[in-house]
């Protein structure tokens, strides 16, 4: 990193210290990182990820031609609405993680998108699938992930991701996968769910059947990242009530889709 671009960083992080807390900026925060460091810094933690197959098994691109066609074509349909600020400036790429026991997807900086096989499996149909997949980009385009890790770990170690520190780079891995949001992050991103799939023909609170799901189990495979987010009942009224709001036609599933992509997952 330039030596200019360092000390406006720092300078910047002076000022945010000297106004306030983030308690009382509110729950938008202050985010220190441009747009092209959000690419850089999710660049950098792709490849960690892309680099650790023992801890990370990705699904080959091309031996999962199909799979990846099919995650990929869901992207486009919510990329396409319009409702996506960054869609030009960020890369939205979707990788895909073989580890049925997982029920989680995580979006790292700059459009890197992860998606675990055991969530793609727990879920029934393809508008359910866009649900998450919207919710996981709103956190990308929303830039949750620096301001978050900004919080959690300080301006150095993520300058120290910046610069290609090996050591930062892990230890920003390793939280990434687990990072909680705030509860309001958290309703931030289902809102946009439901903005990204209204314009489509998706029932477009899909989203919220995955909790419906995990409240039906009771609680025996709730995720740990749910842990600390709002309640998984009032967050499927919230996806039903926002659907109302917006006046959201969709009623599709694409059920039979879905299950044939499911088939073709180890």
């Amino acid at each position: 990193m330039k030596k200019s671009n360092l000390l406006l960083l720092l300078f910047s992080l002076a000022i945010v210290l000297s106004c306030g807390t983030a308690k009382n900026k509110g729950e938008k925060g202050i985010n220190l990182f441009t747009l092209e460091q959000d690419k850089q810094f999710g660049a950098q933690l792709a490849s960690e990820i892309d680099g650790n197959p023992t801890q990370y098994p990705l699904l080959d691109s091309v031996q999962y031609k199909s799979v990846y066609d099919y995650v990929n074509n869901v992207r486009d349909k919510i990329l396409a609405t319009g409702n996506v600020k960054y869609k030009e400036e960020f890369s939205w790429r979707l990788r895909i993680i073989q580890d049925d026991s997982t029920l989680n997807a995580f979006a790292a900086p700059g459009g890197y998108i992860y998606i675990y096989t055991g969530i793609l499996k727990f879920l029934d149909s393809e508008d359910q699938f866009a649900g998450v997949l919207g919710h996981e980009i709103a956190h990308a385009d929303l830039r949750h992930s620096t301001r978050q890790m900004t919080r959690m770990y300080g301006i150095q170690v993520l300058l120290d991701v910046l610069a290609g520190n090996r050591t930062a780079i892990k230890q920003m891995t390793s939280g990434l996968i687990g990072l909680k949001f705030s509860r309001k992050a958290e309703s931030q991103a289902d809102a946009k769910s439901v903005d990204y799939l209204c314009p489509l023909d998706y029932n477009a609170n899909a989203g919220g059947a995955f909790f419906e799901k995990i409240t039906a189990l009771g609680g025996t495979r709730t995720p740990v990242f749910l842990s600390t987010h709002p309640d998984p009942g009032d967050r499927i009224e919230n996806f039903q009530n926002m659907a109302i709001v917006n006046g959201c036609q969709g009623i599709e599933t694409f059920e039979s889709e879905y299950k044939s992509m499911l088939s073709k997952l180890p």
